[in-house]
């Protein structure tokens, strides 16, 4: 069977031109994408004055301009943004040369006292909010969410522009108190995006964790329904958590951050070889942990860290645990900031060795407060 050769990029342009100037309108050219579902090539029709600004769409099949957008809207929609002017890059990229350290300390105070640009990349799996009777830490679900708006707009003051946030949370279920009352299902992540668009946090990927099946079923959710099969009773036993990710609000492609990193051979040493995940779709074992009750895997951070961020980066979770995220980077030629409140749980990371090996600085916030450079 004859291979079929798609036209290239530049002959797309080239009949999107011609369309342009037959139409008589003043438009810039996005960058041709071709859509194999529909076997046609998608041009962005940008505003002349601000190219990140999309006014139209042309699309092609072979030679031949098949569906375009108004003519009218397009100038009307050019009109409606002349006011919004295109942003200049008029610095390159640096990175503070700050080394890996394990902080103990409330998040909140400890990304005060950083600076625009520390952060690479963040990575990080917020506390379930009262998963477990004996994990009811906050006054209400608000207080909880309060306290994950202060901890990631701090995030965002420390994270290098058009960098990533990748945040793995779940919705949790809250037993029943009593055989008279309901059990709830808190739906974390959704809420959760709200708060972190409004910070100012592009979405950008909606990945779920899939979990082997029967992860879920000790939780007891599904039980009744599996004795009785009675409608209504119906619920399903969940296998997967949400990983969210999202990038810093800039006017910026992701081109300019691999043009203008200060390491290009980083850049280069960083690209992924051989399988990687292809869908949103990830098929990983959970972890356990004797002292800890909710650990996400090395092979999630993993992931998350090759395909987020570069070597030499450095990386940030502020609910750190009991460090997965600094082990993993660091096994990555990364550097790292883990932030943990609870002593017991930084203990786990001071005396783990396989993240000690990497010569992370030791900091207790509140000893070294105003003195992290």
């Amino acid at each position: 069977m004859e291979a079929v050769v798609l036209p290239t990029a530049k002959e797309i342009r080239d009949v999107v031109l011609e369309w342009i100037n037959s139409k008589q309108v003043n438009v810039g050219l996005g960058l041709p994408e071709y859509d194999d579902r529909s076997d046609l090539w998608r041009v962005s029709l940008l505003a002349p004055h601000n190219g990140n600004i999309p006014v139209g769409e042309v699309k092609v099949r072979g030679s031949r301009v098949v569906f375009s957008s108004d003519v009218q809207l397009i100038k009307q929609r050019i009109e409606s943004t002349s006011l919004v002017k295109a942003k200049k890059s008029t610095h390159a990229i640096s990175f503070r040369p700050i080394p890996s350290r394990l902080i103990l300390g409330d998040a909140v105070d400890v990304l005060a006292e950083y600076p625009p640009g520390t952060a690479q990349l963040i990575f990080t799996s917020p506390p379930y909010f009262n998963a477990k009777p004996e994990c009811f830490e906050y006054k209400d679900y608000e207080s909880y969410l309060d306290l994950l708006r202060e901890i990631f707009e701090g995030c965002y003051h420390v994270l290098s522009e058009g960098r990533f946030l990748v945040v793995n949370t779940s919705p949790v279920l809250v037993k029943r108190p009593s055989r008279n009352a309901s059990s709830k299902r808190i739906p974390v992540p959704y809420d959760l995006h709200g708060i972190l668009t409004r910070i100012g946090f592009d979405f950008i990927d909606d990945i779920i964790w899939e979990k082997p099946e029967g992860a879920g079923w000790n939780i007891g959710r599904g039980r009744r329904f599996a004795a009785d099969r009675q409608p209504l009773q119906y619920k399903a036993v969940s296998v997967t958590e949400n990983v969210m990710v999202y990038r810093k609000e800039t006017d910026k492609l992701i081109d300019w951050n691999l043009r203008n990193h200060p390491d290009p051979d980083a850049v280069r040493k960083s690209c992924i070889d051989g399988e990687y995940e292809k869908t949103n779709i990830w098929k990983i074992h959970p972890a356990s942990h004797k002292e800890h009750p909710a650990v996400f895997p090395e092979a999630l951070a993993d992931r998350v860290i090759r395909y987020y961020s570069f070597e030499g980066d450095l990386v940030l979770d502020p609910f750190a645990g009991t460090g997965t995220t600094g082990r993993v980077a660091g096994n990555l030629a990364r550097r790292f900031i883990m932030i943990e409140k609870d002593p017991a749980y930084f203990a786990l990371q001071t005396g783990n060795e396989n993240l000690m090996e990497h010569d992370p600085q030791i900091c207790d916030h509140e000893y070294f407060a105003g003195a992290v450079f």
